[in-house]
């Protein structure tokens, strides 16, 4: 009998095995012709039972199972089914737990949605699990950026400021305070004798230091120390910092300006209508009822082109962290009149302000534009003026508010020295000896209200008002683009235009009324998919005969560039809005009819960040299966330029630096795994650093011939000047056509330039030859030294 059992299970056991590997070879075959229908749902089902059931096929169906993986992903997406979307990816994890593959992909829909710190989980694991994982490190240093701003590793190092603190806390604790509460990393529910904070932003109050230091005074704090009495300070609750004091400056300075408002009537042609006015988002927020940041942030010190100060510096305001009653009215004061003699005459661009912080009787730190400090400062640009120019002995007056935890400078007008009117600071009257004087003194006002208010208003991001004011960007697109044209339509239409300064610059409404005779042409197609504002497809249709597609997508945007093609006189016809002709916008990219194809198509190649926009490349294959016979890709090269520098400032914006910045304390191997290689939004002009090489061509991006695109490249550099390499910065030379090109580097740029930072110094002899590893993968530029 026991013999008969073991046969009896053993070929039970057998029958089993062969019943499984039946079920594993069906699901598998079910699977392959589930993906040649497209059905990823069923086929990622058959995958999971078939490596549920047979484990040791994980290597073997990896690939297939990561491919149907991701199709069906996408499908759930486009059907907002989020949960069972991320149950698959849960599922995918618990059989694929250490696949760097599957975690970049599950961090990139956390990213999508906006769970950051989620996505930088995965994308963190993604990196450990494969260092060499371009595209996880390129989504890693993204939501990196997110996460930890680079003013962390900034403020971190500011010596000064840490020391300052440590004084200011030390004191305190000297003085009795036993009892220490840091507001910002995290929550108290004792009451405690001392609040340290540094919740403020460049405009002091945008962080909510003003809401944290009310709920700190009713909930955390011993009740403040009675004035004027010798008592024990441990027995009553402080504030460090304890007061600041907040000053203002008007000045002039073009970098503001041309990111602030539109400095022309004209553009390549192109007449910008007087009934579109354009504004940056700040001027925006005066008016709105939404909670804006109302000033925009730089480093003075550091601004392309400097600045001119008009006026001196003026204080604007004072407040007492200590007193709760002052902090809870801040909030209901009412607006207040501010007046700043003007002391040196030019163009009022903007008011800035910085602000001295008092940690208490002794220490105080300042960011005024003059100190060497962590801080930028706020920057009010002053838009909606008739007149900007001021000379010595006018007055700028400013209307000063404290409103949803914000500082608002807002209402700017000029008072001319000829009025001789009386202004008395945060005082709404005006003291005037007659009528005719008051007549005088109002006439001498240049105030916001004067502005046409019927006009279409067009807020634009400053990045894209920078860019409507880069007058050769649109002067060489006009040539280029014109150049296409002609070469495709050779009429007589189109010889007769001016392109390049040349011809006879009949324009396209005398052309067309040269002769009843003449037959009209067919229109040639173009598309603009470059980001943001652009008049470029305005500009085509006064070259010619062409139908113009933008794929500007806000209303309040669509309107404004009708606004200006019928101020052009353009027919109807010629400007179109290709978003609205989609459902989806991610097939932006077709033929605008059944039988045309493009003439051109515009792809936005760079952000403004000084990056290489992301699928670029994939766009541009795209583009060329799109392309008329002879059509062209603007751009249809980019060449990559780069050089050596030593740059303290970098590195110290780019990683803690060592623990002497943070007193001892060793913070550096904590937050520098949230540092990237590469440091975005620079000024070359105006960045701290020594130049040890010429500027040495590192790659090219053909985006109309991929054969001449390399994934690799060896570059040699020649050391001209003896130090230490610290950083490689870059920027593009953007080729329209053998002709013309743009230089981000350029003075009239709206582009941001970009730096690698190294690891770790080299120390480099002038002679020396250093050689740069240049890899390119998919969008993404990676610069190492090859030792």
């Amino acid at each position: 009998m026991p013999n008969s059992n073991a046969k009896f299970h053993c070929n039970h056991r057998g029958g089993q095995e062969a019943g499984r590997r039946e079920l594993v070879s069906r699901s598998l075959q079910s699977a392959q012709h589930c993906l040649e229908d497209q059905d990823f749902g069923t086929a990622y089902a058959h995958y999971l039972l078939v490596l549920n059931l047979a484990p040791e096929l994980k290597a073997s169906v990896k690939e297939t199972f990561q491919f149907t993986l991701f199709k069906w992903a996408e499908e759930l997406d486009s059907l907002a089914r989020i949960q069972d979307l991320f149950n698959c990816y849960e599922q995918a994890l618990e059989l694929y737990p250490n696949d760097e593959v599957i975690c970049n992909s599950m961090g990139e829909h956390l990213f999508r949605m906006g769970f950051r710190d989620e996505a930088a989980g995965y994308f963190h694991k993604a990196v450990k699990l494969n260092p060499d994982f371009a595209d996880a490190k390129e989504n890693f240093y993204r939501v990196a950026n997110w996460l930890v701003e680079r003013w962390h590793f900034i403020m971190l190092n500011d010596t000064k400021r840490n020391l300052t603190y440590l004084n200011a806390i030390e004191n305190a604790v000297r003085s009795g305070c036993k009892s220490v509460l840091d507001i910002g990393t995290g929550t108290g529910i004792l009451r405690v004798s001392l609040v340290v904070t540094e919740t403020v932003d460049a405009g002091l109050f945008g962080e909510g230091i003003v809401e944290s230091l009310i709920h700190a005074w009713e909930h955390l704090l011993l009740q403040p120390m009675p004035k004027n009495q010798d008592v024990s300070t441990g027995d009553y609750g402080r504030v460090i910092p304890g007061s600041a004091t907040i000053f203002g400056m008007a000045v002039e300075c073009k970098e503001i300006r041309r990111h602030h408002r539109v400095g022309m009537q004209e553009v390549a042609g192109v007449r910008l209508s007087n009934s579109v006015q354009f504004f940056s988002p700040t001027y925006a927020s005066a008016g709105s009822e939404e909670t804006v940041e109302p000033y925009t942030t730089e480093k003075l010190s550091r601004i392309p082109g400097g600045y001119v100060p008009l006026t001196e510096p003026c204080q604007v305001m004072t407040v007492d962290f200590n007193n709760l009653q002052e902090l809870k009215s801040l909030a209901a004061r009412k607006p207040w009149k501010l007046s700043l003699p003007v002391t040196e005459g030019g163009i009022l661009d903007a008011v800035v302000v910085w602000f001295v912080l008092h940690l208490d009787d002794e220490h105080a730190l300042s960011t005024s534009p003059s100190e060497e400090t962590c801080w930028e400062q706020a920057v009010y640009p002053v838009q909606g003026l008739l007149d900007y120019s001021v000379k010595t002995g006018d007055t700028v007056m400013m209307e000063v508010c404290c409103q949803d935890c914000y500082l608002k400078i807002q209402k700017f007008s000029t008072l001319t020295s000829e009025c001789g009117m009386d202004f008395s600071d945060r005082d709404d009257t005006l003291s005037l000896g007659n009528e005719a004087e008051l007549c005088n003194a109002l006439a001498g006002l240049q105030t916001t209200s004067e502005q046409d208010g019927n006009g279409q208003v067009c807020v634009l991001e400053s990045t894209e008002i920078a860019l409507l004011n880069n007058v050769p960007y649109h002067e060489c697109f006009k040539a280029a683009m014109g150049k296409v044209l002609l070469s495709l339509n050779p009429s007589k239409d189109l010889q007769s235009m001016e392109v390049d300064g040349h011809g006879s610059g009949m324009n396209l409404q005398e052309s067309q009324n040269k002769s009843s005779l003449d037959v009209a042409p067919d229109p040639l197609y173009i598309l603009d998919v470059s980001e943001g504002f652009s008049i470029l497809p305005i500009i085509a249709g006064k070259l010619g005969p062409v139908r113009a597609y933008s794929s500007i997508e806000k209303e309040q945007h669509q309107a404004a560039l009708n606004v200006i093609s019928e101020a052009n006189h353009l027919p109807k016809e010629t400007l179109e809005f290709w978003l609205s002709h989609l459902e989806d916008e991610s097939v932006v990219l077709q033929r605008p009819k059944s039988d045309k194809l493009w003439s051109f198509i515009i792809l936005d190649v760079i952000e403004t960040s000084g990056l290489i926009q992301q699928e670029v490349m994939e766009k541009a294959a795209i583009s060329r299966c799109l392309l008329h016979s002879g059509g062209k890709i603007f751009p249809q090269y980019v060449l990559v330029y780069g050089m050596l520098v030593e740059s303290e400032s970098l590195l110290l914006e780019s990683a803690v630096q060592g623990t002497e910045p943070t007193l001892g304390f060793n913070i550096g191997p904590f937050i520098n795994q949230f540092k990237v290689p590469v440091r975005v939004c620079l000024d070359l002009s105006t960045l701290p650093c020594l130049p040890l090489s010429k500027p040495a061509e590192l790659l090219r991006l053909d985006l109309m011939n991929p054969l001449l695109n390399s994934s690799s490249r060896e570059v040699k550099v020649q050391i001209c000047k003896s130090g230490q390499v610290t950083a490689i910065p870059f920027w593009y030379h953007i080729h329209l056509d053998e002709d013309h090109s743009l230089n981000t580097s350029d003075e009239s740029s709206h582009w941001k330039q970009a730096a690698v930072v190294l690891d770790e110094p080299i120390q480099v002899q002038v002679g020396n030859e250093l050689v740069l590893d240049v890899q390119h993968h998919k969008s993404n530029i990676s610069i190492t030294v090859k030792r």
